[in-house]
């Protein structure tokens, strides 16, 4: 499918089926991670991947919603502080865009392969760092369950449920 095709298919799934994620797909979810562009490609990012059933429950406890303990595959992407690129005019730490950059590849890689994923930021960041044992210098920025999706996509949501370019973009200055 060509990429407007696929963009369109990636949604956030909230409803997985129990059928494991093999690990070729798995592994081409995380390089299409590996190989997105980074400031500077410092690459300050960690993705902690977690299948046994005990380690998604830690994990599944840093986050209120019960759909998450159904995905197979919780991979949790960090940010690495010390290796982020930070621009020099006002100290703007750049981990945030680069783990955004590198989780929307992995987003549209697993859609091309049949899997779902969805984006949590709102989970409790202090106690998944505890539950992971994480130093203070690695953030954790996104939880993304990988699974086979019980559930489909709104294909004609980018139609009634987005602005027009009219309204997103400026031509110049005004």
């Amino acid at each position: 499918m060509n990429f407007n095709e696929l963009a369109i298919r990636r949604f956030s799934s909230r409803k997985y089926l129990s059928k494991p994620i093999e690990e070729e797909k798995l592994i081409k979810v995380l390089d299409a991670g590996r190989i997105a562009p980074t400031a500077a490609n410092k690459q300050p990012f960690l993705l902690y991947v977690f299948r046994d059933e005990k380690n998604r429950q830690l994990i599944c406890e840093c986050y209120y919603r019960e759909w998450l303990k159904k995905a197979p595959v919780i991979i949790v992407a960090c940010a690495n502080h010390k290796n982020g690129w930070i621009r020099a005019s006002d100290n703007k730490d750049h981990c945030d865009i680069d783990i955004a950059i590198v989780v929307d590849h992995m987003t549209l890689q697993a859609t091309d392969l049949g899997l779902a994923t969805c984006w949590i930021c709102n989970f409790q960041a202090e106690k998944l760092k505890k539950v992971m044992n994480l130093p203070a210098y690695i953030e954790p920025i996104v939880i993304l369950p990988l699974a086979y999706p019980d559930d489909h996509p709104d294909l004609n949501r980018h139609i009634t449920g987005r602005k027009t370019l009219k309204d997103l973009v400026q031509w110049e200055f005004q």
